[in-house]
C-alpha cells in the first residue's frame, strides 16, 4: 500500500458523500455560516480529489477528513464541547492543508529537494506555519465583520499557534517520506515528479 493507492481515493469519495450531508444538515438547522463554511470545504476537497495525477490519493483522502472533523464542530457543535477536539481538529486541518498545497505549490522543485531533506522540512513546515497564522487572522477578521466570538483570547490563538505549528510539522515529515517514494527511479510512471526524475538523468 502507497500513497497513491486507490482506495484512499474511493474513501475520499465516500468522506464527499458525508460532507454533502453535512451541509445539508447545516442548511436544515438555518445555520447559513456553518452551511457556507462547509460548501467552501465540500469545493475545495472535490478540486483536490479530481486532481487524479497531480496529488497521491492519500492527500486527497486527509484533506476530505480534515473537512469532514471540521463540520463534526460546527454541525454538531463538538469544537464548544469541553475537550481537546478544537485544538485537534487544528493540528489535523493544518497537517491536511499543508500537504496538499505544499505538494502542489512545490511539485516543479521535488527533484531538487530530494537531495536536500533538511531545507524541505524546513520549507515544508514554515509553509504551513504560515497557513495557521493566515487562518488565525481569517478567524479574528470573521469575528470582526460578523460581530461574532470567534476567538475568546490571546491564549486561545496562541494554542491554535501551537497545534498549527506541530501539524505543520507532521506534514513535512509525511511530504518528505513521499517525495522519496515519488521520486525514486522506480517509481510508478503515473507520478509527475517520477517522470521529471527519468527525464533529468
Amino acid at each position: 500500500m502507497t500513497t497513491n493507492w486507490r482506495g484512499y481515493r474511493v474513501a475520499a469519495w465516500v468522506g464527499q458523500a458525508l460532507l454533502t450531508i453535512a451541509v445539508i444538515a447545516a442548511v436544515s438547522q438555518g445555520n447559513w455560516q456553518n452551511a457556507l463554511a462547509l460548501a467552501l470545504f465540500l469545493v475545495a476537497s472535490f478540486a483536490f480529489v479530481v486532481m487524479d495525477d497531480r496529488l497521491p490519493t492519500l492527500f486527497d483522502f486527509l484533506f476530505v477528513l480534515a473537512a469532514l472533523l471540521n463540520a463534526g464542530g460546527w454541525v454538531w457543535g463538538l469544537f464548544y464541547q469541553p475537550g481537546p477536539y478544537d485544538e485537534i481538529v487544528h493540528a489535523f486541518t493544518t497537517f491536511a492543508v499543508t500537504l496538499a498545497l505544499s505538494f502542489l505549490a512545490y511539485s516543479s522543485m521535488l527533484t531538487i529537494f530530494r537531495n536536500h531533506r533538511l531545507l524541505y522540512l524546513l520549507t515544508i513546515t514554515s509553509f504551513g506555519i504560515a497557513i495557521g497564522a493566515l487562518w488565525e487572522i481569517a478567524e479574528w477578521t470573521a469575528g470582526i465583520v460578523l460581530s461574532t466570538e470567534v476567538i475568546e483570547s490571546i491564549d486561545d490563538t496562541i494554542i491554535d499557534l501551537i497545534m498549527d505549528s506541530l501539524g505543520a510539522a507532521i506534514a513535512a515529515l509525511t511530504s518528505l517520506w513521499t517525495l522519496q517514494e515519488w521520486t525514486r527511479p522506480s517509481a510508478a510512471v503515473g507520478n509527475q515528479a517520477s517522470i521529471a526524475y527519468d527525464r533529468s538523468d
